[in-house]
């Protein structure tokens, strides 16, 4: 080596990476989600979780509102309930259960329409379908009694095409009366609860991708074979809301069965009030209402397993 040249240099040792080090949130923050979750875990449980175990404590008394009721943990009161109103519990889900199908028949293709046929006049559309909550509820039931008043369009059109006598041959109406029979019930409560249907299934059909009914077209799949292979399935969240939202609120309702309906169509929800307002038979009351609430969590349960889908509207 020359004296001129320079030794070499030493090789550059690697640097070391850098360190992120994640800044913990403060105590505040973190407790951001759960002061807004508040007021609605509040709202909650004053007016729900508390009245709900004031129900519970007053199904297991005994006494009368002379004396006074006293918790005596008297169970025998849900089998004695049970044993007495066990037909107008049948005919209460045989009722919403009817309802519902109906609704679920009328509403689907309606939503159909709204949601790929209504175009420009889509809004007029659901504003007409939310229409009736412009109105009361008692309202509206009040006025099924005039049109399916005896001697009225619907009954003379009805006999006319003999619709009657295959319903009275069911059981469902008279020979030529509609109104204070089950059919009468039903259609009230269909045509109350039917925007709790449709609008569920627009919006769950709304949400379908228009391409994959083109996929579908190009595959050579018919219009019946897209509605069964792709539209139905992707609309079964809004199936399920829709009839959650019909079935729960019509199995318990009493207003339809008291404005529309006779002593033999009674609903269980016509007893509850009678046992709380009239005869003043809290813990029965109490007891019918706990009852009630089993049996449609017990088949709503069922039902959303045996749906197939997660995915709620």
């Amino acid at each position: 080596m020359s004296v001129t040249e320079a030794p070499p240099a030493p090789p550059a040792e690697p640097e070391e990476p850098r360190k992120l080090t994640l800044r913990k949130p403060s105590t505040r923050k973190r407790l951001v989600p759960y002061w807004l979750l508040l007021p609605g875990i509040l709202w909650l449980v004053v007016f729900f979780a508390l009245p709900l175990v004031y129900q519970a404590s007053t199904s297991v008394q005994t006494g009368s509102l002379e004396q006074g009721f006293e918790v005596t943990w008297h169970f025998q009161t849900y089998v004695d309930a049970l044993r007495e109103y066990y037909p107008q519990f049948i005919r209460s889900l045989l009722y919403a259960g009817t309802a519902t199908i109906l609704c679920l028949l009328l509403g689907y293709p309606l939503a159909y329409l709204i949601a790929f046929k209504a175009g420009r006049w889509r809004n007029l559309v659901l504003v007409l379908v939310i229409a009736p909550f412009f109105t009361s509820f008692l309202i509206r039931t009040l006025a099924w009694k005039t049109i399916l008043a005896d001697g009225g369009a619907v009954v003379d059109v009805l006999n006319t095409l003999h619709v009657l006598d295959v319903t009275s041959w069911l059981g469902w109406t008279e020979s030529n009366r509609v109104l204070a029979t089950p059919m009468a019930v039903v259609c009230g409560l269909t045509y109350n609860f039917l925007p709790f249907m449709i609008l569920p299934l627009y919006t769950s059909l709304e949400r379908i991708d228009g391409r994959l009914h083109e996929a579908a077209g190009d595959l050579y799949a018919t219009p019946a074979t897209t509605f069964r292979k792709v539209t139905f399935p992707l609309s079964m969240p809004g199936v399920v809301s829709g009839t959650l939202l019909t079935f729960i609120p019509a199995s318990g309702d009493y207003v339809n069965a008291e404005l529309l309906g006779s002593t033999d169509t009674k609903m269980v929800g016509s007893v509850i009030q009678s046992q709380f307002l009239r005869v003043l038979d809290y813990p029965t009351a109490a007891a019918l209402s706990f009852i009630l609430m089993a049996i449609v969590l017990l088949a709503v349960t069922f039902y959303i397993r045996r749906s197939g889908t997660e995915d709620l509207v």
